[in-house]
């Protein structure tokens, strides 16, 4: 007989012969320990959201009820359970004036996004938010829970911040937060006929905002629903999202350029507090199915970038979302404790991203791959955050030297393969 988990993506069945919902470290020993003792492999799962594949047999530890957060306004840091999301951090770090490293969905698991680097919506400005953890909690597959820091367990604290969960089970981890109250940001929507004239301007933008600025451009064939603002309803839509942490008025200069593009559709760009951080992206907050995949790239020209949106728009054979992130900035620094985040010379990450309601995911795979194709030149790896499905391509989500530390590491902590399921580490549902 198998149990059931609920998740945000629902593209992939997830069977396992026995769910455990601790509410306690000492619950996710126990479980470690007699799926350990049974033979059984271990998987993770908090939210959903990152889901690489299905999770069938074996024992899955769902970390739900481990959701608490405590906050230090005095040491500026916020201590979250394995089960809390992004948005329950954001609200109880904002009457403190502080806010964390979130990414763009309240609704994501926040330490497992964390494990696998975690891209801020602030992210030119403050780096990763593997970057800013402070210590970890986790049960490794001798089914121990080590408290791990710098100090006590140095190779673990580099292996744990952007390995993803290969190395074992963290309940909960200490991060430090930024003194951030508000920001301008929102959402200017082209026609996609511009496509070309937008991505040009963007590019050219990127190469001139301050480290304070973090932006990214997307276009997706919107469907014909009645729950979507007219202007979009039907369409088919480049936009350019902004989160800008200086002066509201800067904010208005540095959008100019962006503005001066041509007719909006609609523009959102406005300065909010940052509880509102989320309608910049405003990612869909309801349990869908989808497949997607993250590629980090040195640079892009605006030839490619065109021809990408030509192979992904309204022609595409299924509906796909494409975002183009601007890096650089605070996340190409080393924090001052090194960790397993890769890629930091990349100045752009492309995600992809297709629906799978009635889609086949060999057709998708087949479209990503003429991108990938498209984009080659440019490829430093594969972005283990935003690669949704493909739980049996492993290759590329490290560079060559951390991808062997990590093995080691596994080697040394989880010798048996405890937690060696989708991507080669945990079949963790994220």
């Amino acid at each position: 007989m198998t149990a059931r988990a609920d998740s945000f993506q629902t593209g992939f069945a997830i069977r396992p012969d026995l769910l455990v919902e601790p509410t306690s470290a000492a619950g996710v020993a126990t479980a470690v320990r007699d799926a350990a003792a049974r033979g059984l492999p271990v998987a993770v799962h908090a939210t959903g959201h990152g889901l690489p594949g299905p999770v069938e047999g074996g024992v899955l530890v769902s970390t739900r009820r481990m959701d608490g957060v405590e906050i230090d306004p005095v040491r500026r840091t916020a201590r979250v359970g394995a089960g809390a999301t992004w948005g329950g951090v954001v609200a109880a770090a904002a009457p403190y004036g502080l806010a964390p490293l979130n990414g763009s969905s309240p609704g994501v698991g926040a330490v497992s996004y964390t494990l696998g680097g975690g891209l801020p919506v602030l992210a030119r400005e403050f780096g990763y938010a593997a970057d800013h953890v402070r210590s970890l909690d986790v049960v490794t597959a001798d089914g121990v829970l080590r408290h791990v820091t710098p100090d006590s367990e140095p190779d673990l604290f580099w292996g744990l911040r952007g390995g993803g969960h290969r190395l074992g089970v963290v309940t909960g981890l200490e991060t430090g937060l930024v003194a951030v109250e508000r920001l301008y940001g929102g959402s200017l929507a082209f026609d996609g006929a511009a496509a070309p004239e937008v991505l040009r301007s963007y590019l050219e933008w990127t190469r001139t905002v301050p480290e304070t600025c973090t932006s990214s451009v997307a276009a997706l064939c919107y469907p014909d629903l009645p729950q979507l603002p007219e202007p979009l309803r039907g369409r088919y839509v480049v936009s350019v999202r902004v989160a800008y942490t200086g002066p509201a008025a800067d904010g208005e200069a540095l959008a100019a350029p962006l503005r001066a593009i041509g007719p909006a559709l609609s523009d959102s760009l406005r300065e909010m507090p940052y509880t509102e951080s989320h309608t910049v992206h405003s990612d869909p907050p309801f349990p869908h199915a989808y497949y997607g995949e993250g590629l980090m790239l040195r640079g892009l020209d605006p030839g490619t970038a065109a021809r990408v949106l030509e192979l992904t728009g309204p022609k595409a054979p299924m509906m796909t979302v494409v975002q183009l992130n601007h890096l650089g900035g605070a996340l190409a620094a080393r924090p001052a404790h090194d960790n397993a985040v890769p890629y930091r010379d990349a100045g752009f990450l492309l995600r992809l991203l297709s629906p799978l309601d009635g889609t086949d995911v060999a057709a998708v795979r087949a479209l990503y791959a003429e991108v990938a194709g498209r984009t080659a030149p440019y490829t430093l790896g594969r972005a283990l955050n935003f690669s949704f499905g493909g739980g049996d391509r492993t290759e590329a989500f490290h560079g060559p030297r951390t991808a062997g530390r990590l093995a080691g590491l596994v080697s040394r902590y989880d010798p048996a393969s405890l937690f060696g399921g989708a991507y080669g580490v945990s079949r963790d549902a994220r």
